[in-house]
């Protein structure tokens, strides 16, 4: 027999995870709703995964090597690469996302766009998955509806994954991520040429931050916000307008989008033949709100535990298997994730936080730490010295801030 899998959604870990699946010659089936979709976010991604990822330089919009962090009272600090092969890569999504879904197509992904409705889910563990869904390669956005039978599923579709609902996967909480594209004038370009900025404050985003980020020829200029509500989207998106006014005056909106951004890992990742990756798993970083890249390697992380312990797709994994890819993403991630998760408790909880935290990026020390863990996915630790220091100073921009009172 040959191991069937269905991977539904062909964002960063979907096409990542389908890639890896077709390598290795298990049949995999790629469905995909929306093949222009182009998801609403930072586009950001760190240096390691243009390797690890094989990106053509192409993908890349723009190389971010200077970034400024600017505090609720206006404070810039300027963080930038002293390395020159270092880089942030900014790109759209909607190129990302289509040249991973073409480079798993060639490798022998079988490519579906279709919307699925449906997953009926077998008593035993040997027989197939049935996939109810409507395919929209004939019959246009109505399209005709189909079934497919798998041995297994991955659930890429997202933070409003139908996989994740079908098995029973649990909710969380999410952020909304609200963005404008803004196409600027030639000399307010310049400027972004390979600068990113970030700003911190209560007008702009409550418990997030809200960013203006360079991409082909245009700007970026968002906010991320547990605030669900539009009212207070608009406000704090109004927010972010109001303080990088002069930067982009004359500006004209070429786009307007918005997405949900899970808070934290769904309560059930794995169950049965059905496995999670991506934002349908809750893989997106608290602090900073990335998810491309650990998208992209949670789906590849899922697909090579599907391949080792398949035999090549010789054979049909059981629950216990699929769950070894969750020991090893926990493993290696799981701090990544806790720690994150307190900078942000501690330093976006108030404006008097948010000074302290721009301050302490002021830090050469800090800096190097933060680009470090950010472009290599390491955190490298510093020798005893230089984190004593860190932590010194962590908490004097805490208390000169007024940031540590209750």
């Amino acid at each position: 027999m040959t191991l069937r899998v269905a991977v539904v959604g062909s964002g960063p870990a979907g096409s990542s995870a389908a890639e890896t699946l077709a390598k290795a010659g298990i049949e995999t089936y790629l469905i995909e709703r929306k093949l222009d979709n182009a998801k609403p976010c930072g586009g950001a991604i760190p240096l390691c995964m243009v390797s690890e990822f094989d990106l053509p330089p192409e993908i890349i919009d723009r190389r971010v090597r200077k970034m400024k962090m600017i505090s609720p009272s206006n404070r810039e600090v300027d963080i930038n690469l002293v390395n020159e092969e270092e880089y942030i890569g900014m790109c759209r999504r909607e190129v990302l996302d289509g040249f991973l879904r073409e480079r798993a197509a060639k490798l022998g992904a079988n490519l579906i766009n279709a919307t699925v409705h449906k997953l009926d889910i077998p008593t035993n563990n040997t027989d197939p998955y049935t996939i109810h869904y409507v395919d929209h390669t004939e019959g246009g956005a109505q399209g005709i509806t189909k079934t497919l039978k798998v041995d297994l599923v991955i659930g890429a579709d997202g933070a409003n994954s139908r996989i994740a609902k079908e098995m029973d996967a649990g909710d969380y909480n999410y952020a909304i991520a609200f963005q404008e594209r803004i196409r600027l004038p030639q000399d307010k370009m310049a400027y972004y040429n390979d600068m990113a900025e970030m700003y911190v404050g209560n007008d702009v985003s409550t418990d997030f931050y809200a960013w203006v980020f360079p991409k082909y020829d245009h700007v970026a200029v968002g906010t991320g916000t547990m605030q669900v509500n539009k009212a207070n989207i608009k406000q704090l998106q109004a927010g972010i307008r109001a303080r990088a006014s002069k930067k982009l005056a004359g500006g004209q909106i070429i786009k307007v989008e918005a997405h949900p951004i899970p808070e934290h890992p769904r309560p059930r990742r794995v169950v049965g033949r059905i496995a999670l990756v991506g934002d349908a798993a809750g893989y997106v970083t608290k602090s900073s709100g990335e998810g491309i890249y650990f998208a992209a390697k949670s789906g590849r992380m899922c697909a090579e535990t599907i391949v080792e312990v398949s035999n090549n797709g010789v054979r049909i994994p059981t629950e216990n298997d699929l769950k070894i890819y969750l020991k090893r993403w926990d493993k290696k991630y799981g701090l990544t994730y806790k720690v994150l998760d307190i900078l942000q408790t501690v330093f976006y909880r108030s404006d008097a936080t948010r000074e302290a935290f721009v301050e302490m990026c002021d830090d050469m020390d800090v800096q190097r730490l933060t680009f470090d863990s950010y472009l290599y996915k390491t955190v490298v630790p510093a020798n005893p010295i230089t984190q004593l220091k860190i932590t010194a100073k962590t908490i004097a921009s805490l208390l000169r801030g007024n940031a540590l009172a209750p």
